[in-house]
């Protein structure tokens, strides 16, 4: 398998999924560099069992979920040492193209998507915002279509639930 290739072929892949998942461009560009990194150094142990997409899918998901539990937990110590400057930063919203007048609603959504736990944020975004098929993210979740389905489903009511409980504050 020759790197170079794949990484020509799949960086925007790997870098649009990390930005759905962290929502800001720096953490996006990182995820995409460790993500490339880890398949530079494993690219040896790839089967071909699958789509090349569907191992880069799964570790790029992976590593954005590994860096927003670290960023969770750094946000929880700024919680705890009162550390403003930490709070800020780690609530920032840069996703490119975003209108000004939608920026709003779109940081509201992803607020709300970012509450949900993680195989159903990973489902609903893979399945609505990648447009990916049910079938291709049971593939790269290594679930039943008809898991993927319960996924997207709980996810959806789960996110009526959230919105209808910041909308009572």
């Amino acid at each position: 398998m020759n790197f170079e290739r794949i990484y020509i072929k799949n960086k925007s892949l790997v870098y649009n999924v990390a930005l759905q998942y962290v929502q800001n461009i720096e953490e996006a560009e990182e995820i995409t560099q460790d993500v490339f990194l880890k398949v530079h150094q494993k690219i040896d142990t790839f089967k071909g069992d699958a789509k090349i997409e569907t191992w880069l899918y799964r570790v790029t998901i992976n590593t954005s979920l590994d860096v927003i539990k670290a960023k969770k937990r750094k946000k929880r110590f700024a919680i705890f040492s009162n550390n403003e400057n930490d709070l800020n930063n780690s609530t920032d919203f840069n996703h490119p193209g975003v209108a000004l007048e939608k920026k709003e609603a779109l940081q509201f959504l992803f607020g709300l998507i970012n509450q949900l736990p993680d195989l159903q944020k990973t489902a609903l975004i893979l399945v609505k915002i990648e447009g990916k098929s049910m079938n291709e993210v049971a593939k790269i979740l290594d679930k039943t279509p008809k898991a993927i389905e319960s996924l997207v489903q709980r996810a959806k009511k789960q996110l009526k639930k959230i919105r209808n409980q910041t909308e009572g504050l």
